[in-house]
């Protein structure tokens, strides 16, 4: 009479390689093994049942301590599970575009009422549907919607898109022009301004650092397209491990778009003015236009950095003095100047 009082468990349980939880009851650990045993189609022998979250296996005395709604592992006789951890593994190790994860995710986030968790479930998603394999625009029109028709490939836009940032440096350094008083000094100093765009021109605004077709040395990203952030000025790497792939989906290029490129020794408050300073105590040919090119556009002294890593502060770093000025024989683009 004792076992038949014994109340229904219920409980939720999964295989080792689906990512589904069944809903099932049963009065002993016994029962749910022959229950789950059939509905995975496992051989009942050596099978055992253990804890989700941490690999526990479980015994009678522990199954009736269950909560209700216990998330159970159900394992065949060679198999081994130690926990979410092994889930996160197995997502880690799964091709790009699973449909069984994408499915699985989907249906978890329908039903999510927790903000935390929905918004873990969104990121996920937004990594997984990875379009990052497709190239032109035909392939996938979702990524080049709002986009000039004018591009037809990804790094076609990626290109452009670092230009335009490249350029709208240009423009800053220009426009600096405008704070310059003496006229002769001001005179010296678009000089210098034209033969910055003329390199400019020459490196193709440096496009090529966004564009995963480039050569491994030119880019910035994997040839994938996989960005990682570079960490603040003041660091040598992200310490949050940032990373993003504009290539994958319209929503991560949009992201993307607040990602910097940061100077390190700062453009306004130190470049500049330092160029101005040697102008004014120098001839334009004895300036090393080099060094200031390249603190200005390049990766000599730009990072990409996620916005959270963008320390806007003061950087308090100086140019080197050591560099200001030009040793031995000038560079041919320089001789416009």
């Amino acid at each position: 009479m004792s076992g038949l009082s014994k109340k229904n468990k219920i409980v939720k349980i999964r295989s080792l390689n689906e990512t589904k939880k069944y809903g099932m009851a049963a009065t002993n650990l016994k029962e749910l093994l022959k229950k789950g045993c059939k509905l995975f189609q496992i051989p009942p022998f050596g099978s055992r049942i253990c804890l989700y979250e941490d690999g526990t296996e479980l015994t009678e005395d522990y199954f009736q301590c269950l909560p209700d709604n216990a998330e159970l592992v159900l394992l065949a006789m060679d198999e081994s599970w130690t926990g979410f951890v092994f889930d996160m593994s197995l997502l880690l190790n799964t091709g790009r575009n699973s449909g069984l994860i994408i499915d699985a995710a989907k249906g978890l986030l329908s039903e999510e009422q927790s903000p935390k968790r929905r918004k873990l479930l969104g990121d996920l998603l937004l990594h997984i549907e990875d379009n990052s394999e497709t190239e032109n625009r035909s392939d996938d029109e979702d990524w080049f919607q709002g986009i000039d028709v004018r591009f037809k490939t990804k790094s076609a836009y990626m290109r452009y898109n670092c230009e335009s940032r490249i350029r709208g440096y240009m423009k800053e350094v220009d426009s600096y022009a405008q704070t310059i008083q003496k006229p002769k000094l001001k005179d010296q100093y678009r000089k210098i301004v034209e033969c910055f765009v003329m390199q400019l021109k020459s490196d193709k605004y440096n496009g090529c650092y966004f564009n995963r077709t480039e050569k491994e040395h030119e880019r910035l990203c994997t040839k994938e397209g996989w960005f990682t952030c570079q960490g603040a000025f003041d660091q040598d790497e992200c310490k949050s491990l940032h990373s993003i792939n504009p290539y994958g989906n319209r929503e991560s290029g949009i992201l993307f778009s607040t990602w910097n490129l940061d100077h390190r020794i700062e453009k306004k408050r130190t470049v500049l003015p330092a160029l101005v300073e040697a102008l004014h105590n120098h001839k334009n040919s004895n300036i090393n236009l080099d060094y200031f090119y390249n603190l200005l556009f390049t990766r000599e002294n730009l990072k990409l950095v996620h916005i959270v890593c963008h320390k806007k502060g003061a950087h308090d770093l100086l140019c080197d003095q050591k560099k200001i000025y030009q040793k031995g024989k000038r560079k041919v683009f320089l001789v416009c100047c």
